[in-house]
């Protein structure tokens, strides 16, 4: 890095900032975001090399497995500070992007939490990061309001939820801004604005700056994130532990460092929280060159195959063993506002996932709409009653191996050609609509965000790789896929029109999927080459 280490950290801001942005990216502001980049930027660069010589390893054929230098933290009687006031309850959480329509309706959606996200359901546009900032900053003070073009109002009940917020993850960088030359951390720069903006003021309202932290790949990147906690908050002058953060145990090799992850962010912690489709996602990246690891289409992967229940119920029993909160899956479905039987299939399949997390022991679930959180709730109230979570239901009948978190096994699966379509469909769709700046797509009634999409362009990346047929015989291989590809894109281009077609970025997100989904060398996530389009169309504009 260039410039003087030993001085103030010298920030660049790129990206334009123009009416309220400038009450977000305000120099001191700035300055504390580069001092918390500064003060961890060689660490998380060297625990993404670590990430990378780890994948060599499982290239190689390396068994991840419960770490042996870490028993003793593993058999340990700790556990982590209780819960606050406001996150003891979280039977219902909402998720979403940070616009400002959206958090209204989030806060207001009677769901106990609303994580509001600056990740996989958010397009990293320059406007998205600085305006949802605002936009949580005039909404922990009340005074955030929305009037749409039809003239509807938009404005905060007098109860609301508890906010949680979740930056980017530690492989991501925010290149609109630099401190010493080099591109900030995307993770520190949505967390370092957040806390410097509003911690005092939730500290103020009886609650606190309260997050989730994304793609964990071990309990050292768990570590690094709670010295930059320990160190905001002494900057800031708060009490330490006043941070609460739940982890999303995302990725197949944090699965076996659960324990561990709890460890080192024990004073800060708020729970682990299974998220299931980046966790698909992980399986498939991390084992993508094993013929033993491939996987049926998507919509066959449910929580009850072996890999995904052994995952959950080791959640919930690490958690209440440490005394945390355990968290359920997400409810991806968007109701139909015109075919109720499609809304009726879906409830029924939405209340089974949600009848099975609380009977296994978890404390909440997510849902990505306002209008399944009744349903959620209502699931999780007939097995808390008054209590505010089941923290006492320890699952001591679960006793979960490495070899069960890696039974890939799906009974019956297979692969067909609309399962093949499908994703490639929604991955082109989805990939569209981030390059327009929206990263929560409604697709098919399912609200598809980064993860979703990375499920779909792994797995036909896998298939590809793996010489993978369909159930009636046809090779998946990159002449296929194209010519699924010229179907899908056509079929579209012909339902909206040509016009719509070329101004909805469709054409960019077929070549983008084409990059993601049948390279020679796997592309670790698709928001970084997505990024890199999305950056320069920034600059253009």
């Amino acid at each position: 890095m260039n410039g003087d280490m030993n001085g103030p950290p010298r920030v660049t801001v790129t990206g334009p900032v123009e009416g309220r942005h400038n009450t977000v990216t305000t120099d001191a502001a700035m300055s504390f975001v580069a001092e918390l980049h500064r003060a961890v930027s060689d660490r998380r660069r060297d625990l993404l090399a670590a990430r990378s010589a780890r994948q060599l390893h499982l290239d190689a054929g390396e068994q991840p497995g419960f770490l042996p230098h870490t028993e003793d933290v593993r058999w340990g009687t700790w556990r982590v500070a209780p819960a606050p006031n406001d996150l003891a309850d979280r039977r219902c959480e909402i998720t979403g992007p940070t616009d400002r329509k959206m958090v209204i309706n989030a806060l207001n959606s009677g769901a106990r939490v609303f994580m509001a996200d600056f990740e996989d359901s958010n397009s990293p546009t320059w406007h998205n990061m600085v305006d949802g900032q605002l936009n949580l900053m005039d909404a922990i003070r009340r005074r955030i309001d929305f009037t749409n073009v039809a003239g509807k109002e938009y404005t905060l009940d007098a109860e609301v939820a508890t906010l949680m917020v979740r930056p980017r993850g530690w492989h991501l960088d925010e290149r609109n801004v630099t401190v010493d030359g080099e591109a900030i951390s995307a993770g520190i720069f949505d967390f370092g604005l957040f806390m410097f903006h509003n911690a005092a003021e939730l500290i103020d309202r009886d609650s606190g700056p309260y997050f989730y932290l994304p793609k964990l790949e071990s309990h050292v990147e768990a570590r690094l994130w709670n010295d930059v906690f320990v160190l905001a908050q002494d900057r800031l002058g708060i009490p330490q532990g006043t941070i609460r953060a739940t982890v999303l145990i995302e990725t197949i090799l944090a699965a076996f460092e659960m324990d561990e992850i709890l460890y080192e962010l024990r004073d800060h912690s708020a729970g682990l929280n299974a998220g299931r489709w980046d966790y698909i996602f992980s399986v498939i990246k991390k084992f993508r060159n094993r013929p033993e690891a491939v996987l049926p289409e998507r919509n066959q992967i449910t929580m009850t195959v072996p890999f995904m229940r052994a995952y959950t119920e080791l959640l919930v029993a690490t958690c209440h063993r440490r005394g945390a909160h355990a968290l359920g899956g997400m409810a991806a479905f968007i109701p139909s506002r015109r075919d109720e039987a499609i809304n009726q299939t879906a409830f029924t399949k939405v209340r089974e996932d949600k009848e099975r997390e609380s009977h296994d022991g978890c404390d909440g679930t997510w849902v990505a709409h306002p209008d399944l959180v009744p349903l959620a709730t209502e699931v999780f109230d007939a097995v808390l009653g008054d209590r505010s979570n089941q923290l006492d239901h320890t699952r001591e009948d679960v006793h979960v191996t490495a070899e069960d978190l890696l039974n890939f096994e799906v009974a019956g699966g297979s692969v067909t050609e609309v399962g093949v379509r499908t994703n490639v469909d929604v991955a082109i769709q989805y990939l569209a609509s981030w390059l327009r700046g929206d990263g929560a797509a409604a697709i098919y009634n399912l609200m598809e965000d980064a993860a979703t999409a990375e499920i779909s362009r792994s797995q036909v990346w896998q298939w590809v790789r793996n010489g993978v047929e369909t159930s009636d015989g046809t090779l998946i291989d990159a002449t296929y896929i194209g010519r699924i590809a010229d179907e899908e894109t056509g079929r579209i281009a012909a339902e909206i029109g040509q016009t719509a077609y070329d101004e909805g970025r469709f054409a960019e997100a077929r070549q983008l999927f084409e990059q993601v989904a049948l390279a020679d060398d796997f592309p670790e996530f698709l928001t970084l080459p997505a990024y890199e389009i999305l950056e320069r169309v920034e600059v253009e504009r």
